[in-house]
C-alpha cells in the first residue's frame, strides 16, 4: 500500500473531510441493499487486478479520496500510486494500480472515479488559468461558488492546480458586497461598522464597481482589500495606479481564459473566478480491469 501522505502535494485536505465525503457518497450509491449486481454475479473469493488510468492530459486531484473509497469497501486491498495529486499527466498514464477483492473494486469504482474526475477537472481548469498569468505577480483564486457539501475538497483541487483560496465561508473574513453597502447606508458607514466589530485577525474586503467608489474606500483607510467588480482592463489599470499598493486589489467578473491574461497585466494582486469550481469540465478517467 502506498502511504496516503505520498498522494498529497503541498496542498492539504483534512482526513476528516475525506472520510465524511466518502461515507456520504457511498451511502448515496449503495442505498439499502448494496451493490446487487456485483453481489449476484461475482463470487466472493474472486480477486481483481485493475488500473486507474487518465484518459486525457491535465492535473490530477482526488487520489486520496479514491484510495479511501476503495479501502472503505475492501480494507485488505493493495493500492500503489504512480503519481500524486497536483501532478501533470498525459493520456493513458496510470494513476493507481489496484489489487483486491473484485466485488469491492467494482462497487467502489464509480464513486472513486467521480471524486477524481470532479477534482481533477477543477485542478486542470485552475492550472489553465494560472498558466495565462505567467510573467505577472497576480494570483488566481476561487470563490464560494462550490458544490454544496464539497467546498473543502473543491478548494483543495484549486490548490492542486496552482491556485489560491478565497474565504471558505462567511466566518473567515468580511466581504462587503453592494447589497451590504446599500442596506448599511453607504461605503463609509459600512466600513466603520465593519472595522468596529472586526477582530485583529479578521480582514475586511469591500466590493466596488466604479473608480469613484474606490476613491471613497481609499479615503476611509478602513479596508484591507478591494474587490474590483466587472471593470474593464483600462479601468483596472487606473485602479492600480490610484491605489499604489496601499490596499490589496482583487479583480472579479468576466474572467475567462480569453480575458484573464489582459486582466493580470493590469497589476491587480488577485483574480477570482467562480468558473474554477462551478464550470470546470469533468476530467476523463477510468478504472480498467486487467484480465
Amino acid at each position: 500500500m502506498t502511504p496516503s501522505s505520498l498522494l498529497y502535494p503541498d496542498a492539504f485536505v483534512s482526513p476528516l473531510a475525506i472520510d465524511e465525503a466518502v461515507r456520504r457518497a457511498l451511502d448515496e450509491d449503495l442505498g439499502r441493499a448494496g451493490d446487487v449486481t456485483s453481489t449476484a454475479t461475482i463470487p466472493e473469493n474472486i480477486r481483481a487486478q485493475a488500473a486507474m488510468v487518465a484518459r486525457q492530459g491535465g492535473v490530477i486531484s482526488g487520489l486520496p479520496l479514491a484510495v479511501a473509497t476503495l479501502q472503505m469497501l475492501a480494507p485488505d486491498i493493495d493500492i500503489t500510486a504512480h503519481v500524486r495529486d497536483g501532478a501533470s499527466v498525459t493520456p493513458g498514464q496510470h494513476l493507481l494500480t489496484i489489487a483486491g477483492p473484485a466485488r469491492g473494486v467494482l462497487t467502489a469504482e464509480r464513486t472513486a472515479l467521480n471524486f477524481v474526475g470532479r477534482l481533477s477537472g477543477i485542478a486542470t481548469r485552475t492550472a489553465q488559468y494560472v498558466d495565462c498569468t505567467a510573467g505577472t505577480t497576480t494570483r488566481i483564486c476561487c470563490t464560494r461558488k462550490t458544490t454544496p457539501g464539497l467546498r473543502a475538497l473543491e478548494k483543495y483541487a484549486v490548490r492542486c492546480g496552482g491556485g489560491f483560496n478565497h474565504r471558505f465561508g462567511l466566518d473567515d473574513a468580511m466581504l462587503i458586497k453592494d447589497n451590504h453597502i446599500a442596506v448599511a447606508g453607504g461605503i463609509r458607514a459600512v466600513l466603520e461598522r465593519a472595522r468596529s466589530r472586526a477582530g485583529h485577525l479578521v480582514k475586511i474586503e469591500i466590493e466596488v464597481d466604479t473608480l469613484a467608489q474606490l476613491d471613497e474606500v481609499l479615503d476611509t483607510r478602513l479596508a484591507d482589500a478591494v474587490l474590483l467588480d466587472n471593470m474593464d482592463v483600462a479601468t483596472l489599470r487606473k485602479a492600480v495606479e490610484r491605489t499604489q499598493g496601499w490596499v490589496v486589489l482583487e479583480a472579479s467578473g468576466n474572467v475567462t481564459l480569453d480575458t484573464i491574461a489582459a486582466i493580470a497585466s493590469t497589476g491587480v494582486d488577485y483574480i477570482s473566478s467562480g468558473a474554477l469550481t462551478h464550470s470546470a469540465p469533468n476530467f476523463d478517467v477510468a478504472i480498467d480491469i486487467e484480465a
